[in-house]
């Protein structure tokens, strides 16, 4: 069984910088493609990155590219989402979810319980 815990979020004016740790436990975190999503009031969940189990391949939804990295580290079993400029339209919260494949991550993955960013205009 693996369990998620999100952290490091919290409210930040626009222009301003957050990073979003996942650390994990249960389970080998080499083993997982992992991604980041999050998920607005009234809006439906939105991909926001991923990154592949082989060759660390990243992926960004359109809104966030050039603003937002994700990055693993596996001997801390650690997923970051480090974001940069932020807008108001960032406010949501944001979940990390791992799973065999970047593709399975919706339907087949592991989820944490969330961490809720807002960003002020």
């Amino acid at each position: 069984q693996v369990q998620l815990v999100e952290s490091g979020g919290g409210v930040v004016q626009a222009g301003g910088s957050l990073r979003l740790s996942c650390a994990g436990s249960g389970r080998t975190f080499s083993d997982y493609a992992m991604g980041w999503f999050r998920q607005a009031p009234g809006k439906e969940r939105e991909r926001v990155a991923t990154i592949t189990r082989i060759g660390g391949v990243t992926e960004y939804a359109d809104s966030v590219k050039g603003r937002f990295t994700i990055r693993r580290d596996n001997a801390k079993d650690t997923v970051y989402l480090q974001m940069n400029s932020l807008k108001p339209e960032d406010t949501a919260v944001y979940y990390c979810a791992v799973s065999n494949f970047v593709a399975t991550l919706t339907s087949g993955g592991y989820w944490g319980q969330g961490t809720q960013v807002t960003v002020s205009s």
